[in-house]
């Protein structure tokens, strides 16, 4: 499977700690300068503005994707390569997933763990077989990894779900996964999820 297309998920907010704007500089820049084609939520604030500006300041071509009733709170980005306005939060996220090659998923607030909870949950179903990169900055996905850990411990969820999406600590990390071959073999469909 060749990734030409990488899907960004993460916070819409402004008022974080400068690490994490680092980070989103850092993730756009990286995927420019690899050939990778990002597709992230349309908003020009937070670490989605971060990401599509940084990638578009180093050449990239960029595709937003915001659903028209949301418009006002997330601001859509007005320099992109693309810009699709949608009628609703299942459409944004069903064409994210169609132009996307690969997902890559950073820090956010409750917009970023429905994106990645749900983009994980159609893997499990193989609704794709599509890569999941969590980008582990300093710890920040040490909770949800806790938490597929104790689904697994309790009967909830099966071993082999650990092998729907791979943990990365920094950008390098992603870069080296994104080159290798990803296409893995689920296991069938069980009745944990």
């Amino acid at each position: 499977m060749t990734i030409s297309s990488v899907c960004v998920y993460c916070g819409a907010s402004d008022s974080v700690a400068d690490h994490y704007k680092v980070l989103a500089r850092q993730v756009g820049v990286a995927l420019t300068e690899n050939k990778y084609q990002l597709v992230y939520g349309g908003a020009e604030i937070g670490l989605m503005g971060i990401v599509a500006d940084s990638a578009m300041e180093t050449g990239g071509y960029v595709v937003g994707i915001i659903p028209h009733n949301i418009r006002s709170d997330e601001n859509p980005h007005s320099g992109l390569s693309e810009l699709h306005i949608v009628s609703n939060m299942h459409n944004r996220k069903q064409l994210m997933v169609d132009k996307s090659d690969a997902f890559l998923i950073l820090p956010g607030g409750f917009g970023t763990l429905d994106e990645a909870f749900e983009i994980l949950t159609w893997r499990k179903l193989q609704f794709h077989n599509k890569p999941i990169i969590l980008l582990n900055h300093k710890g920040f996905w040490d909770p949800f990894i806790e938490l597929v850990n104790r689904l697994i411990n309790e009967g909830f969820a099966a071993p082999h779900d650990t092998a729907l999406f791979h943990v990365a600590d920094n950008v390098e990390e992603v870069l080296s996964f994104l080159k290798h071959d990803h296409t893995l073999s689920i296991a069938p469909k069980t009745d944990k999820m």
